[in-house]
């Protein structure tokens, strides 16, 4: 079986290495920041300790699942991965530099991925010198829940790369769908436009709730756009729609200036505790 690697300990980087090892690969997932390990560390023991009070996991299968994932401050240490996941913030002077650092480090032959919601692949494999083993596989938060994976194949990549991480996606339980290298790939191209859409009715003066109560009960969403705006982040939110109104340079891609005044504000959604609506803390 792979040994996997995840660079970056936040919600992205520490659900996809949860998902790696729940998968049953021996997974190191790699921060320069410690206090970010540990709180990576933190919550998924947390998590699995709520499974085992509810009786939907045994001690036994918790501490399986923990061995295999180490965490490390050191990029070294991605040396003995045969695919490592790239999920650090999602400004792509960030993941160059990550993908240099990733690139010296891992061994010949290893196969390097991005977890963006919509950068070019291509810009991040020309960052290294295996641009043949770099492409795309964009996870959905949370990672160990949601079925889906975009991938997404770089102008260089190879078909070998490609089946690879395939099947790897296949192994960790997920569901993939072949993307354009385009601003957004599939996902984020429909549903962010929706959402940006959805703020721009709140600052025409509708009500959060009464967009959100139209969309689920006239489109049968599960989730009202300006909720889910919320639970993503709206600073996640307004960086992905300006991503791709500078991929594709046409006004419909506009972001809702009420974004830009939340973000200013730190209004940022539930992670705050304040966004379209109010959360208790």
């Amino acid at each position: 079986m792979l040994k996997a690697a995840v660079i970056g300990a936040g919600l992205m980087g520490g659900g996809i290495a949860q998902t790696c090892a729940q998968a049953g690969f021996e997974v190191v997932n790699v921060d320069t920041y410690e206090p970010a390990l540990s709180k990576a560390r933190a919550d998924i023991e947390n998590l699995f300790n709520k499974k085992v009070a509810k009786g939907t996991m045994t001690e036994g299968q918790k501490q399986e699942i923990l061995e295999r994932i180490r965490y490390s401050t050191e990029m070294k240490d991605l040396r003995e991965a045969d695919i490592i996941i790239e999920a650090v913030p999602e400004r792509m002077e960030i993941k160059k530099e990550i993908f240099r650092a990733a690139d010296e480090a891992a061994k010949e032959g290893a196969v390097i991925v991005s977890n963006t919601s919509g950068l070019s692949i291509s810009e991040m494999a020309a960052a290294t010198k295996r641009p043949d083993k770099v492409m795309g596989i964009h996870f959905f938060y949370p990672a160990p829940v949601m079925k889906l994976a975009e991938l997404i194949r770089g102008i260089a990549t190879s078909e070998e790369t490609y089946q690879t991480v395939r099947e790897f996606a296949a192994a960790i339980g997920k569901e993939v769908v072949d993307c354009p290298e385009l601003p957004g790939f599939i996902v984020n191209r429909i549903l962010v436009p929706m959402m940006n859409e959805a703020a721009f009715l709140v600052m025409e003066g509708c009500r959060p709730e009464d967009v959100d109560t139209a969309m689920k009960l006239g489109a049968n969403h599960p989730m009202g756009p300006l909720e889910l705006c919320d639970f993503v982040g709206i600073d996640v939110m307004l960086a992905t729609m300006t991503g791709l109104y500078n991929g594709f340079r046409d006004s419909k891609y506009r972001p809702c200036p009420i974004l830009e005044n939340m973000v200013k504000a730190g209004h940022l959604g539930r992670k705050s505790g304040q966004g379209f609506y109010s959360y208790n803390k």
